[in-house]
């Protein structure tokens, strides 16, 4: 079940939400350091017509982003897409969340045409990981958030 892959705070939450919607709860965890991964995430929550998703800033959860790295998904090799049992990584994250998206906002809807094609997304995925290292250099960010010192 994907509250044992959560920490505490994110588990409760789950089961409030899993009370009160009979939808399946879709979450997506970015990293919060690059700019882009940050306004796609929020755009897709906002206007991506998708009510039962939730964006969680992995960057700045050290724990939820140790137990998803144990199972194999690592946050510095992109978004995570978590719905239900099921995961999803880098560009398979990005075509599934796109897949499921009914946007109302016009740079959302031609992301989608391009990466709702699982082949298109593995193709294109590689440049987007590019941009966001180069996001991340600029801002002095490590790219893996592992190694980011914790002054927090």
């Amino acid at each position: 079940m994907l509250a044992r892959w959560l920490s505490p705070r994110a588990s409760q939450q789950r089961r409030q939400n899993d009370r009160t919607s009979s939808a399946q709860l879709v979450q997506l965890v970015y990293d919060g350091g690059c700019p882009f991964c940050r306004h796609f995430a929020a755009t897709s929550a906002l206007r991506g017509g998708l009510t039962d998703l939730e964006i969680i800033d992995g960057r700045a959860d050290s724990v939820l982003r140790q137990q998803l790295a144990e199972r194999g998904f690592d946050l510095a090799d992109g978004a995570i897409l978590i719905e239900g049992e099921r995961c999803w990584h880098g560009a398979d994250a990005v075509n599934q969340l796109c897949r499921q998206l009914r946007p109302t906002d016009g740079l959302l809807r031609l992301l989608i045409s391009v990466f709702n094609d699982r082949s298109r997304s593995r193709l294109l995925y590689p440049g987007l990981l590019a941009a966001r290292r180069l996001a991340l250099m600029i801002r002095g960010l490590p790219l893996n958030p592992a190694l980011e010192p914790t002054t927090r």
